[in-house]
């Protein structure tokens, strides 16, 4: 059975192009992370690479330690125009994060626990796990709270976070 190259080539583009985020390769301009809400922002992971860069070790479900790289969660929603640090008060306190997965899986964060300023902690979003890239599996972006018991806001192929603030 010979089969048109331009076929292939079709139902190939088409399978690529309905495929879950985090499982194909994204071209350098393509936005691998929207922040919506409050504010609308899109990174590519070359701008996010260019942000100040930090370092966790952190174990999950009794792995052994690992070391993850990659961006502050605070300074991701600084550069996208969220008031944090001194500006971080009154009814912008009640502001939340919910960080969402190509697979639709949610985390929330209240926004002061990103203030390091307020906590003294960072959680990172990391595009990096022991000096390689994360694999397809974990990234090309995830969320790592280095000092939570449990990991379950740990999440996995992030793609998205929505700013809130609670309102009356």
């Amino acid at each position: 059975m010979r089969v048109e190259p331009r076929l292939l080539a079709g139902a190939m583009l088409a399978l690529w192009a309905v495929a879950p985020a985090g499982t194909r390769q994204r071209s350098a301009a393509e936005p691998a992370l929207t922040i919506d809400g409050e504010v609308n922002r899109s990174f590519t992971l070359a701008e996010l690479r260019a942000l100040p860069r930090v370092t966790v070790t952190a174990s999950e479900h009794g792995a052994p330690p690992a070391t993850y790289e990659g961006v502050g969660l605070g300074t991701i929603m600084e550069t996208a125009g969220v008031p944090l640090g001194a500006a971080l008060r009154g009814p912008r306190m009640a502001t939340y994060v919910i960080v969402t997965a190509a697979d639709q899986y949610r985390a929330l964060f209240a926004l002061p626990e990103l203030n390091s300023a307020i906590t003294g902690r960072t959680i990172v979003l990391a595009d990096r796990k022991a000096g390689a890239d994360l694999d397809a599996r974990e990234g090309p972006l995830r969320i790592v709270a280095p000092d939570e018991r449990r990991p379950a806001r740990w999440v996995r192929q992030v793609v998205r976070l929505t700013v809130r603030q609670l309102r009356d």
